[in-house]
């Protein structure tokens, strides 16, 4: 199996998983009450940790998401747009003050350089 292949493939396993745990606590297929949760140090320090890790999996999954969504080509922004504008704007007066400049000539004895 391609390397790509097998990412999509672990990648689905844990989001299948995810639901399946997900449809679990929604339906109430397994929970405690919570003085037996708070009672017992090891089962409150497991299920922060649970929680944690579901966290942490989901903000992957949102920042992979989001950095999609940026990174993805989608053409110019309308500020990008306006600085090629004026990039233009300020070539072709460049060229104007050139031809002016040609017309003119040389400067005279004691007048300013041109560049």
């Amino acid at each position: 199996m391609r390397q790509g292949r097998a990412i999509v493939v672990l990648w689905s396993v844990v989001l299948v998983a995810l639901v399946v745990l997900e449809l679990a606590e929604v339906t109430h297929l397994f929970t405690f009450p919570i003085s037996a949760v708070l009672a017992d140090p090891v089962t409150l320090v497991v299920s922060l940790v649970f929680v944690t890790i579901l966290a942490i999996i989901g903000a992957i999954f949102v920042g992979i998401y989001i950095s999609t969504r940026l990174l993805n080509p989608r053409g110019f922004t309308p500020f990008e747009e306006e600085m090629l504008r004026m990039h233009e704007d300020v070539a072709a007066l460049r060229r104007s003050v050139e031809r002016v400049n040609d017309r003119l000539g040389p400067p005279g004895p004691g007048g300013p350089p041109r560049r």
